[in-house]
């Protein structure tokens, strides 16, 4: 159980290194990182869509409903620090947690 918490806090301290790595060019560049894009519910050519992105010190989640003849609209946004999103990630999907750590791997190369 000890090498388990050992695990994770080094997991939580690296993705939270590669966001703040990822962060730095956020500010240079001026232009925010997708991270991902999840649908939750697709109806004919309308989507509704969680849409998470890292802007300069932030990680932003948003609930976007969009397509077809709707207008593009937000349902939700949630903000956080780059030093508590890791965390709260990592209890929210252990998968999406282990998929951020390898896009931001492979993107900050």
């Amino acid at each position: 159980m000890v090498k388990q918490i050992s695990l994770d806090a080094w997991q939580i301290q690296h993705l939270t290194d590669l966001l703040e790595k990822g962060s730095e060019i956020v500010a240079k560049t001026s232009r925010p990182i997708v991270l991902y894009r999840q649908t939750l519910e697709e109806d004919d050519d309308s989507y509704e869509e969680i849409v998470c992105t890292l802007a300069n010190g932030y990680v932003i989640e948003q609930m976007v409903t969009s397509g077809g003849i709707l207008v593009p609209s937000f349902h939700q946004q949630l903000v956080f620090t780059i030093e508590e999103y890791p965390q709260k990630l990592l209890r929210k999907s252990k998968d999406r947690f282990l998929q951020m750590i390898d896009f931001l791997d492979e993107q900050l190369k």
